[in-house]
C-alpha cells in the first residue's frame, strides 16, 4: 500500500507542477491547498529537495519550486524515495533485495518468479507515469467531470 508520505509527496509535486516554471510556493500554501499537515509536508519537501526534485529559497520571495521538468519526474522514483522497494516480497526487490529465510532455492522458487514479474510490470508502469502525464490526466478528468452542456 502507498504510504501517506508518498501520496502527499505526489500531491505536492502535482501542485508545484501546476505553477509557472520556477515560481516559488510557500509550504503553507501547498499544505492548505492540498490538505497536508504542514509539519509533515516540511519533512516531505526537504526530502524531495535533497533528492534533486525541488529547489528552495529562504526569506522574502522564498519557497519551493520544481527543478526537474515534469517529464523527468516519475512515480517509481518518488515512491522508492519514501517507501523503498516496490516489490511485494523482499527477494523480488531490485534495489532493496533481501533473501527470504524460508526459501530453499531462489532459482526454482515459483513465488519469487511471479512476484519478480509483478515487480517488473509495476516498476515499468510507474516509471512511464511522469508528473507531466499525471497533470494531463488530471486535466482530462476535470474536463470530463464538468462537461459543457449543448443546447
Amino acid at each position: 500500500m502507498l504510504s501517506k508520505k508518498s501520496k502527499y509527496a505526489i500531491k505536492a509535486l502535482l501542485y508545484l507542477g501546476r505553477q509557472k516554471e520556477h515560481e516559488r510556493i510557500l509550504i503553507s500554501d501547498i499544505a492548505e491547498r492540498e490538505s497536508i499537515p504542514k509539519k509533515f509536508l516540511e519533512a516531505i519537501l526537504l526530502e524531495l529537495r535533497n533528492a534533486g526534485f525541488l529547489g528552495s529559497k529562504k526569506g522574502k520571495g522564498g519557497g519551493y519550486y520544481l527543478i526537474k521538468p515534469t517529464t523527468e519526474i516519475n512515480l517509481a522514483d518518488v515512491i522508492r524515495l519514501y517507501d523503498g522497494a516496490i516489490a511485494l516480497v523482499p527477494c523480488a526487490a531490485y534495489k532493496y533485495y533481501e533473501a527470504c529465510d524460508e526459501c530453499e532455492d531462489e532459482a526454482t522458487c515459483a513465488i519469487r518468479a511471479v512476484f519478480k514479474q509483478l515487480r517488473d510490470v509495476s516498476v515499468e508502469f510507474l516509471k512511464t507515469n511522469t508528473l507531466a502525464e499525471l497533470l494531463e490526466k488530471e486535466k482530462k478528468l476535470k474536463k470530463n467531470k464538468n462537461p459543457v452542456q449543448k443546447i
